[in-house]
């Protein structure tokens, strides 16, 4: 098996853990290879994301690393992360003993989660594909926008808000859930509209059909931004056009054997 280690470059904690946990893997009679930026901190000849050739990612981060990685491979391979941010959600392994974690999640055969992402376009230029949101916002802070929501071509609400999060049932228990969406078993496909601090109280979020293909339009002369799971982001315009469908390239997740209402307790009972 082919192993690919990303990690955090801000701090030296991340750094040493990948280097320690690639030689070890290597002693298991792994082959281990680094991501390229991680590979020059280390001094070693890395390998680039975008076409990786691997059988497995080990991310060492938060959630974000792990949202970096997915958008960074263009063909997705296998991921399994190791806490090391904050609450870190879709991580499966912790701080504590993630050496051994690892050699116990290895040594038994490997069961793979398929994870349904979004594709959008914008104006009919395609952004890229989200795992956890598409997020629309003002770019100015306090002011509001007005939206149009359309289903199949048939349109289903206008609302004014803040903003208006498109997430996945794995982006449900992120941004969605801070602003009033429900909590998704992300087993299920899905597409849950989420509005932001709407004007009007019977604006409620609405959770669609994976087949379906929204469409929201903005109307508004104020300029908003379009962000993709907190990391790209464009400016978009007056009767801007955002269409999301469920993305054909899924990301994957290595099963850890931590069920996903494990997490739930976990993770956001105790913060």
């Amino acid at each position: 098996m082919k192993i690919c280690i990303v990690s955090k470059i801000d701090s030296k904690e991340p750094l040493e853990l990948a280097q320690s946990l690639g030689w070890r893997l290597v002693d298991m009679g792994y082959s281990v290879v680094y991501e390229e930026s991680v590979a020059a901190e280390l001094g070693y000849e890395g390998v680039s994301l975008k076409n990786l050739d691997a059988d497995l990612l080990l991310v060492l981060g938060g959630d974000g690393s792990v949202l970096r990685a997915v958008r960074m491979m263009q063909h997705q391979v296998p991921v399994l992360g190791i806490n090391q941010g904050h609450v870190g959600f879709l991580t499966d392994l912790e701080r504590e003993n993630p050496a051994e974690g690892l050699k116990e999640v290895l040594e038994r055969p490997l069961g793979i989660e398929s994870r349904m992402r979004l594709s959008i376009t914008c104006n009919g230029k395609d952004c890229g594909s989200a795992l956890n949101e598409a997020v629309v916002v003002t770019a100015r802070p306090a002011k509001i926008l007005d939206f149009t929501v359309s289903v199949n071509g048939k349109v289903i609400d206008s609302f004014r808000s803040d903003g208006l999060i498109i997430s996945t049932p794995t982006g449900s228990t992120a941004y969605a859930m801070s602003a009033g969406g429900p909590i998704v078993d992300p087993s299920l496909e899905a597409m849950l509209l989420v509005p932001m601090s709407p004007y009007l109280l019977s604006s409620r979020p609405y959770l669609l059909n994976s087949q379906s293909e929204v469409t929201v339009t903005l109307a508004s002369d104020k300029t908003a931004l379009l962000v993709l799971d907190g990391q790209d982001q464009y400016e978009i315009g007056r009767n801007a056009e955002i269409v999301i469908r469920k993305s054909a390239d899924p990301a994957l997740f290595v099963d850890a054997g931590r069920t996903f209402f494990e997490k739930v307790e976990q993770k956001l009972r105790q913060h």
